[in-house]
């Protein structure tokens, strides 16, 4: 948090506020703003934080992170293990519920990644530059795409629930339907696809 006195000076300016009319919203005299945006005082406490963030018209999250905190970097996906969410760079992502490909009325609260392709590496379901939202989960949640481990190596596969009550896995054919094998593990759900497209 030691950039917060200069990222609330500048989210101040950001939204058009003095100091004065900012310490009216959060209660506090603007000789306060002006010693947190120098730095004078370091500990604010949760209450002022989240006052300030609401009065900033920021996320809490803006407010002390900074801008990094919006934009999540996509992790990258080999056909080699480990899952991606297992490196120490991975960063959960919030999705809205209307980008998500879940039955309606049902909500997703587990963790979720973006994803793209390593270079070199090509998977069934996407092609260079696509980006997919993995939530990673060993269970079978509904029929749709998957992240799966076979053989050891990654893959993308349909999985659906057969009419014997085993899982059946597809390729992007689908013409072929093949039952799960002893090494066959899933990995993650793919909730959300961006394609990429050429401009």
């Amino acid at each position: 948090m030691d950039s917060l006195g200069p990222r609330i000076k500048e989210l101040r300016l950001e939204a058009n506020l003095n100091k004065a009319a900012l310490a009216r919203q959060v209660g506090v005299s603007d000789v306060t703003i002006s010693y947190w945006e120098s730095g004078a005082i370091r500990q604010i406490g949760h209450e002022r934080l989240v006052a300030l963030a609401l009065a900033l018209g920021c996320p809490l999250s803006r407010l002390l992170e900074g801008d990094k905190a919006h934009r999540p970097a996509p992790l990258t996906l080999s056909h080699r293990p480990p899952a991606p969410w297992h490196t120490p760079t991975a960063g959960c992502i919030e999705m809205p519920a209307e980008l998500l490909s879940i039955p309606q009325g049902q909500r997703w609260h587990k963790e979720c990644y973006l994803l793209t392709p390593a270079p070199g590496d090509a998977f069934e379901f996407l092609t260079e530059g696509d980006l997919i939202a993995v939530a990673p989960t060993e269970l079978f949640q509904q029929a749709g795409l998957y992240l799966v481990e076979h053989a050891g190596r990654h893959c993308i596969l349909r999985v659906t629930l057969g009419e014997d009550g085993n899982l059946q896995f597809s390729g992007q054919d689908d013409t072929s339907s093949y039952p799960a094998a002893p090494d066959t593990r899933l990995l993650g759900k793919l909730l959300a696809r961006w394609q990429a497209s050429p401009l």
